[in-house]
């Protein structure tokens, strides 16, 4: 009973403190966390703490398996190159940078210990970053980039703390097992992703009843997680893997069912991502007894360090990781467009942390495997707190107006690529038309409404100044439906050409078949 309450009472804070963000224009994960610190000093604060062993498979697997349908896998691939920068190489100098920072202020730690520390915060997380560049029109590049760095330094973090935490449970280190097992680690989690991917697209095409669709789009992040769980291979990976496998199959379900599951999948990751940062804000008064042992002004000072050398290390690995590539490769050069300074700055300072922080740091085990504690735990735990507070508060709260400061407006391709496809669906809509004309499929007087509301959408968006106008035909008579019908199913089809031949990037493609399938639910209603 009183962890149904604490339930309860979580997801009223929920609730009610990402009603208040919108109020007043706050990104609601900084004040998720904000109230989740006051919270935790309530009498009535939940008592309750998860079980760390469920951390990660409750909260990660769905989280990232959402945040890879919302990447776009063409951009994915075009920017390659900086994306693995950042979640490779900037992992690396952030794990180093903050376990030293940690041995030097607190010695007792163990080298293995302190580097699970740095492995902890050093990926990022989007969803403050996405709050606030939703209300900011970006370029498409800075956001690919962005977005597929986070995807990937979930990975290379958790796969760097979980070798941290052999280290630190064994007490053996070697350098060519641990290179070894961390390319078998990669490369295993990519491929069982891929088979649950190859899975999970197979029954979304035999399965047509939405509930069914939803359970099994829930079951797939976790499947693979488990799987991997069990093998000792990447469980990150693997979600994200076939994440982008299934979202790139998206189209083979029925339009109302896809229209459903993005709008319950939608509702699921607000509560999780809810959720998570309200336990972010509890968690710090319950460290207090942890903590005893260590002097305030210590755990401020190795609070702020740690912080700083989270946010600093980010700063001065992106410009050299920006320039120096361009000015050693020429191929480089032809290939990718210079970066403005400004546009560095910002990727230098989206460097939030948030839910995968947490629920890696909450999975640290209790104990030694001789039943001893487990060095600096507590400590830990309190450090990664410090910096996931640190940079949403900090960052997460100028980096709007630093974006404004700097003037980066949204580059014009985005828009271009998405009116450029509006304009070949209606085209494709006329050709369709004709064809149908031909073959006396549908009456003439039909076929010419439809048509002359075809033809003035194609006019209005060729000289239209307005490049997100609705794509959506006049058409309301029940007798003009097989017509229209007929039509979505050939534009939904040039969508996929569009996409395929990488004349649209696949969040292009999702967000405009949405709107087919919009229209293709108004016209069966």
């Amino acid at each position: 009973m009183q962890a149904a309450q604490s339930l309860i009472a979580l997801l009223l804070a929920v609730s009610v403190i990402a009603a208040l963000a919108k109020r007043i224009a706050l990104p609601y994960p900084i004040l998720l966390v904000i109230g989740g610190v006051l919270l935790g000093f309530a009498p009535f604060a939940p008592s309750e703490r998860l079980d760390p062993d469920l951390i990660l498979l409750l909260f990660l697997p769905p989280l990232l398996y959402a945040d890879a349908f919302h990447t776009s896998w063409i951009d994915f691939r075009r920017w390659l190159r900086p994306i693995v920068m950042l979640s490779t190489g900037l992992v690396a100098a952030t794990t180093l940078a903050v376990g030293a920072v940690a041995r030097y202020f607190a010695p007792e730690l163990p080298w293995s210990v302190a580097l699970l520390f740095g492995a902890v915060v050093s990926p990022t997380d989007t969803v403050a970053a996405q709050a606030i560049l939703e209300r900011i029109r970006m370029p498409r590049r800075f956001t690919a980039i962005l977005g597929g760095e986070s995807l990937v330094n979930d990975a290379t973090g958790l796969v760097g703390f979980q070798m941290a935490t052999l280290v630190a449970l064994s007490g053996v280190f070697d350098a060519g097992e641990v290179a070894t097992s961390f390319a078998w680690v990669s490369l295993a989690g990519i491929a069982v992703g891929l088979a649950v991917g190859w899975l999970a697209a197979r029954a979304n095409r035999m399965v047509h009843d939405t509930q069914v669709l939803f359970a099994l789009s829930v079951l797939a992040p976790y499947v693979a997680y488990v799987i991997c769980t069990h093998l000792g291979v990447s469980g990150v990976l693997a979600v994200v893997t076939a994440g982008f496998y299934v979202s790139w199959r998206i189209h083979e379900i029925p339009a109302d069912s896809r229209f459903q599951l993005y709008t319950v999948w939608e509702l699921a990751v607000f509560l999780l991502n809810g959720f998570c940062f309200v336990l972010i804000g509890l968690e710090l008064p319950r460290l207090r007894e942890g903590l005893e042992r260590y002097d305030a002004s210590f755990l401020a000072a190795f609070g702020v360090a740690t912080s700083l050398a989270v946010i600093l290390a980010r700063l001065v690995w992106v410009y050299p990781g920006a320039y120096l590539p361009r000015w050693l490769s020429r191929s480089i050069r032809e290939r990718e467009p210079r970066p403005r300074l400004r546009e560095v700055l910002v990727v230098g300072w989206c460097g939030m942390r948030g839910v995968v922080s947490l629920a890696a740091a909450l999975s640290i085990p209790l104990t030694l495997p001789d039943g001893a504690p487990f060095p600096g735990r507590d400590l830990v735990i309190f450090g990664v707190l410090c910096v996931i507070c640190a940079t949403l508060l900090l960052q997460g709260l100028t980096l709007e107006p630093l974006i404004r400061a700097l003037g980066i407006r949204t580059a014009a391709l985005s828009d271009d690529e998405e009116r450029a496809a509006r304009i070949e669906l209606v085209k494709t809509a006329l050709a369709h038309l004709g064809e149908l004309r031909a073959s006396s499929r549908c009456e003439s007087g039909e076929i010419e409404r439809v048509e002359a509301a075809q033809r003035a959408r194609l006019v209005q968006l060729e000289g239209q100044n307005e490049l997100r106008e609705q794509l959506r035909a006049d058409f309301d008579g029940a007798h003009q439906r097989r017509a229209q019908l007929s039509l979505l199913g050939a534009q939904r089809r040039k969508l996929l050409e569009l996409r395929d031949r990488e004349v649209i990037n696949d969040l292009t493609q999702l967000r405009l078949q949405a709107e087919l399938d919009l229209e293709e639910m108004r016209l069966t209603r």
